[in-house]
């Protein structure tokens, strides 16, 4: 399956606005945004857990990184409400669930292989910093390596964002909004940028809320393919 599959174009979609598809589990549905591959899929997903719903153990060969965005999400190694990061690298194992229901941002098979750093950050826990030179920006990094920068950021209502991309760029609405070329972003909806681009955009009336990534898109990891 191929789903925003060129790396070398905008891509925007209005994930508040689509349907729910269920997925291979009971109980867990999904918002696909890009993907190459089947059920083994380099992809960026938006997964809703239903309370009770749960996957059975696996293992994350590609990596996996997500963000809560609603409820409580669980493994055996924790509880995880709304706010929290997670870097699952390559290897890592978990049996992962909801007892309550959640919703996460999920992005798999996007790291380096050789990567093993884990990472487990409670947003709500950290400060916001100003952005050094963007005047109405803070930043509240997450995880940065010669790869890619993650970050949370939050705009001034009505501040105009310009900066650079060379490495591409993956924008995550979490509150708020902003207009770029000419298109609104709100609640849910994501915007990827390819390398060497330029962002040009405006804060809404209410100022935005965003995850970020940068830099990944020179590299990009995809899964094996079914059999390799």
């Amino acid at each position: 399956m191929g789903l925003n599959a060129d790396f070398s174009q905008r891509a925007a979609v209005h994930a508040a606005g689509l349907p729910w598809t269920p997925s291979p589990t009971p109980g867990v549905e999904r918002r696909m945004l890009d993907r190459i591959g089947a059920e083994v899929a380099r992809a960026t997903t938006i997964v809703r857990y239903a309370p009770g719903s749960h996957f059975s153990a696996h293992t994350h060969d590609g990596g996996e990184e997500f963000l809560v965005l609603e409820g409580v999400f669980s493994d055996e190694r924790g509880d995880y409400p709304a706010g929290t990061y997670i870097r699952n690298p390559p290897t890592s194992r978990h049996m992962p669930g909801s007892d309550q229901g959640c919703t996460i941002f999920v992005k798999l098979w996007q790291f380096d292989l050789n990567d093993r750093t884990d990472v487990r950050i409670d947003t709500s826990n950290r400060q916001y910093l100003p952005a050094p030179g963007r005047a109405g920006v803070e930043v509240m990094p997450l995880f940065r390596d010669d790869r890619e920068d993650v970050r949370l950021e939050r705009w001034t209502a009505g501040t105009e964002i310009v900066f650079p991309v060379p490495g591409g760029i993956e924008i995550l609405v979490l509150d708020g909004g902003f207009i770029e070329g000419g298109e609104t972003f709100e609640w849910l909806s994501w915007l990827r940028l390819p390398a060497g681009c330029m962002f040009r955009g405006t804060a809404g009336a209410c100022g935005a809320k965003l995850w970020m990534k940068a830099g990944h898109l020179v590299r990009v990891q995809t899964a094996p393919a079914p059999g390799a």
